[in-house]
């Protein structure tokens, strides 16, 4: 049976304003291609199952990677090794999803976190160079703090004392206010999309009947039923947490629709990792020239980041550094 080597350490963040009070050069980023924010996996404090690999931008990046016991033979019954180019060549999307799908669903997921605990997450923001020239290490590498039950959410203050940060706690209410959001702005706390995900079907069909009954995300009009399911899975895909069960029914939920295909090569993504790209021409930008491209890791299958791609240049995107639960706003893990 597969087994994953697991290590993990070193984090030396750089300060920067929450998703409420981005640096203006962030927005201008964002705006310009309406790029969300995409979740690595999780590194947890000693009482929880380490299920992740967080990787330094600047300095030291250490991967995980599935032993594999069995040869692969195409038919995708087992996960495969690390990706390499020559494995994309000529891969579809069902191929590399499936795969993606064995791989996690034999992951342990992290405990779940206590509902007063926070999720952490370091970002790492690209983009055009006339985008990107102005923007402070505070704003290409965003920082924030989210309480697990969707309460509260805090940054650092661009204001310091005695040469310290400050953090900013806003107070939220996301688990009583939350009606259908946008994929962008899903609007549900970590807790109600842990806990969803928990429940989610392994299998494509299971998984994309459960979606459109929670029907989270508003609906665009004139768009058609496959749209609407990849909005659904594209919201979730984001989230902070995702059991590994549940992020193998987004990953075959998402094999069954149309719009998608694999890049023939490894690409870098924010924080200068290799990467797989999941390229989706859907026109779900508002832009039908640009295509969003999901960055999937080549060992462990999770997603990194993702990114806007115009004529074969990057418009936009982002990718996770570090996600940790910790105990308050502030800590790192």
């Amino acid at each position: 049976m597969d087994e994953m080597t697991e290590v993990r350490e070193l984090r030396a963040g750089a300060p920067a304003p929450d998703r409420a009070r981005l640096a203006p050069g962030r927005a201008r980023l964002l705006d310009a291609a309406r790029t969300g924010t995409r979740r690595h996996r999780v590194r947890v404090r000693p009482q929880f199952v380490i299920v992740g690999v967080a990787a330094a931008v600047t300095a030291v990046a250490v991967t995980a990677s599935l032993l594999v016991g069995r040869e692969d033979t195409r038919e995708l019954t087992t996960p495969a090794a690390a990706l390499t180019n020559a494995d994309l060549k000529g891969m579809s999307a069902a191929e590399l999803l499936e795969r993606a799908a064995e791989a996690v669903e034999r992951q342990p997921s992290a405990v779940e976190p206590k509902a007063k605990q926070w999720i952490y997450t370091k970002d790492a923001v690209e983009g055009a160079k006339e985008l990107m020239e102005p923007l402070s290490d505070r704003a290409r590498f965003p920082e924030k703090w989210i309480r697990y039950d969707g309460g509260a959410m805090a940054g650092e203050d661009v204001a310091r004392e005695n040469g310290r940060a400050k953090v900013q706690v806003t107070e939220l209410d996301m688990e009583n206010e939350a009606e259908n959001g946008t994929e962008e702005d899903d609007g549900r706390s970590p807790r109600q999309m842990y806990r969803f995900l928990e429940t989610l079907p392994t299998d494509a069909k299971g998984a994309l009947k459960a979606l459109r009954k929670q029907d989270a995300v508003t609906d665009e009009k004139d768009r058609d039923q496959a749209h609407h399911d990849y909005q659904e899975i594209s919201a979730l895909l984001r989230a902070d947490l995702k059991p590994s069960q549940g992020l193998a029914g987004l990953y075959r939920a998402l094999a069954t629709l149309p719009h998608l295909d694999v890049g023939d090569h490894l690409v870098e993504d924010a924080a200068g990792r290799r990467a797989v790209a999941l390229r989706y021409s859907g026109n779900d930008s508002g832009d039908e020239l640009v295509e969003r491209e999901w960055l999937i890791d080549p060992e462990t299958y999770e997603v990194l980041g993702l990114r806007m791609i115009r004529g074969g240049e990057l418009v936009t995107g982002d990718a996770t550094v570090t996600v940790a639960v910790v105990d308050e706003p502030g800590e790192r893990g």
